[in-house]
């Protein structure tokens, strides 16, 4: 008999519907049972492309004697990260305080207030070395709630004070944040530090994609940093040739479980595709290289192709597991080679994409790679990998999550604006516009408010600071490839919400709203790590749309979001990589470069340059910047000084001072 969960709008949540686990969703009819009964909630996060959430899934929430353990004692609630990651940040700064590390499954142990006490991840339902199995876990928290009431209350009062420490940002209390050139240094410098210069990436196995990292890195290169340009060569060739990527279809795994990038963990997110598309876009545009101009437009194909909903929008993400197995959609062994291209051809695959008797993979399997670097490719390997993409493609697929995330959208429609723009494809703006429409019908109500998330006709879950704030970039980056105003009027009016809605006291940012559920602390979101810190992106939107729309508030708003943070800035440069941008595009100006006259030649030619310090306004007036401008001409402006107007491509490059390639 199915659980309460059968009626929830998450795939995830879904997926435990059928447990002997008598779940709740979070929410107060679980709060008041708990109490009902006097016992504790047991919390398990997760998502539903999590390989190892299906692990402990079917070991213990699919287990008799397991759930009559956590019926008995416990009331038990599942959550999707992705539904509500106001939860998840509480949590995962529980369990990291308790433990020193996080991930998902994530297990916490709560009072019936939802106040943490013990949490982990996984946990197995067997003795493992290292590991404590999960009926003992079970068996001794409702032993510590029976008879150590007292010791379990003073533990969840240290832990929560311990996450309103951990989820708020350091007080400004060593002067003034670093000037933005002076952080990306910093920031770089500490990213050459702990890199693998040989095998690219920051730090060891497991390896994450990093995306705000290298970004200031990248910023470094353009720079003139040469470290910085070596390394992110490497890293960018690692990534894009190692088993990260798909070699068939395009798109990255979340992370490689080995230093050298050749084994992932297959699970496909629609946040990677957008952070990594747009990465490798601006390494394009810095250094001409085709090679990341290749991997943008395969990876952007695989959103606009396998992630796009039915309905419209974009998919949260892929599983990992299929047919039983993790990665068996994705690897091959030679005789399948053979059964898909036939033995003439067969060998050439697998000498190209790694494929051997031994394998690299579970059951003598190989997660095809291609030679360090090597992303391009020739047309024969082309016409080998396409039959291999249909080969595969009568495979059973992995099963999508198929809800619509707004922070992952307005992710997506960035890049895909942007890119659409830079690379002179005017199908990616089509499906930027596309998405945004669903988006502004299905995720916003009628008084405005942007909700979290969308599935089968319902939103779910009212908008974080991180949805808020992507959406103000999204909406920009479509009124800069547009030139429409509609989409300037879009981003003014989510930037209002913006600000009326998450603004803090000391000028930095809360993670939820004003009128959100109160927790037992509301999150800050300060940090960037594998995706920037809401508080980052809502930093260098307000300071681009500004820039964009004439609009000095605004500009304030981003700089108020450095002052907050006062030292802890140069302090902790790649705790704030993401936020280095807003710096820098403060201290740069930023640049506003308007198009008259309907100048689609000039707009091209400043759009393929990498112009990080620049807003583009071109097309239908829609601000101050186009007062007293006419003209088939372009003007180029900065902290209110403008350069003489200009009617050619290489006069205008000269003004906005762009170098020759670094390729």
């Amino acid at each position: 008999m199915a659980n309460r969960l059968a009626e929830a709008t998450s795939p995830y949540l879904r997926q435990h519907a059928d447990n002997p686990v008598d779940w709740y969703p979070w929410g107060p009819e679980a709060l008041a049972e708990a109490r009902r009964r006097d016992v504790p909630l047991l919390v398990s996060i997760g998502y539903a492309a999590c390989h190892w959430c299906h692990v402990m899934a079917h070991e213990s929430f699919e287990d008799e004697a397991t759930a009559a353990r956590i019926n008995a004692a416990f009331v038990a609630v599942k959550v999707d990260r992705e539904e509500r990651p106001d939860l998840d940040a509480l949590y995962m700064e529980a369990v990291q305080a308790l433990t020193g590390r996080g991930g998902w499954p994530l297990t916490v142990f709560a009072t019936p207030e939802g106040r943490p006490f013990f949490g982990g991840t996984y946990f197995p339902n067997r003795p493992l070395a290292g590991t404590t199995p999960f009926a003992a876990v079970l068996d001794a928290v409702t032993q510590a709630w029976a008879g150590r009431r007292e010791a379990v209350a003073q533990q969840a009062d240290e832990l929560t004070t311990a996450i309103a420490e951990r989820l708020h940002p350091p007080a400004a209390d060593a002067g003034a944040p670093p000037a933005g050139s002076a952080l990306r240094a910093a920031g770089a410098a500490r990213a050459l530090a702990i890199g693998d210069r040989r095998l690219g990436g920051l730090g060891g196995a497991p390896k994450f994609p990093q995306a705000p990292a290298l970004e200031l890195v990248l910023r470094a290169a353009a720079g003139g940093d040469g470290d910085a340009a070596a390394f992110l060569e490497t890293t960018l060739g690692a990534m894009a040739s190692g088993g990260l990527y798909d070699h068939l279809e395009g798109g990255f795994c979340r992370y490689s479980t080995d230093a050298a990038w050749q084994i992932p963990h297959f699970e496909k997110m629609l946040y990677d595709q957008a952070l990594l598309a747009r990465l490798y876009l601006h390494a394009h545009q810095w250094s001409a290289d085709a090679r990341w101009r290749q991997v943008v437009e395969e990876t952007l194909a695989y959103v606009t192709g396998v992630l796009a909903g039915a309905d419209g929008g974009f998919c949260s993400s892929e599983d990992a597991d299929s047919e039983g197995g993790e990665g068996r959609f994705s690897t091959w062994t030679p005789a399948e080679l053979v059964d898909a291209l036939g033995p003439h051809d067969a060998p050439r695959a697998a000498e190209a994409f790694g494929v051997s008797e031994a394998g690299n993979f579970t059951e003598g399997r190989s997660v095809l790679h291609r030679p360090p670097g090597a992303v391009v490719r020739d047309p024969e390997l082309e016409r080998l990998r396409v039959t291999l993409r249909v080969a595969r493609a009568a495979r059973a697929r992995p099963a999508r999550d198929d809800k619509i995330v707004t922070e992952w959208n307005a992710m997506a429609i960035a890049v895909l604006a942007e890119a659409g723009l830079a690379l002179g494809e005017t199908a990616l703006v089509d499906a930027a516009e596309a998405a945004a429409a669903f988006c502004t019908e299905h995720l916003r109500d009628a008084d405005g408010r942007w909700w979290r998330s969308w599935r089968g006709g319902r939103r779910t879950g009212l908008g974080v600071l991180a949805d808020y704030a992507w959406l103000v970039e999204a909406f920009t980056r479509l009124a800069e490839a547009t030139g429409e105003a509609r989409w300037t009027a879009q981003a003014r009016e989510v930037a209002a919400g913006l600000v009326d809605l998450f603004s803090a006291e000391d000028g930095g940012w809360y993670a939820t709203g004003s009128d959100a559920e109160q927790l037992v602390v509301r999150p800050r979101d300060p940090y960037d790590g594998a995706l920037p810190a809401g508080g980052s992106v809502a930093a260098v939107a307000c300071v681009r749309l500004g820039a964009l729309c004439g609009d000095a508030s605004l500009l304030d708003r981003g700089r108020a979001s450095l002052v907050a943070l006062g030292g802890a800035l140069g302090r902790s440069p790649l705790a704030f990589a993401h936020l280095a941008l807003a710096a820098e595009l403060l201290e740069e100006g930023p640049v506003e470069v308007v198009v008259t006259g309907g100048r689609r030649d000039l707009v091209a030619a400043a759009a393929a340059r990498f112009l990080p310090y620049a807003v583009l306004a071109w097309g239908e007036p829609s601000g101050p910047l186009f007062a007293g401008r006419g003209g088939p001409v372009a003007w180029v402006c900065r902290n209110g000084t403008c350069l003489a107007p200009v009617g050619e491509e290489a006069a205008l490059l000269a003004a906005l001072g762009v170098r020759a390639p670094a390729a």
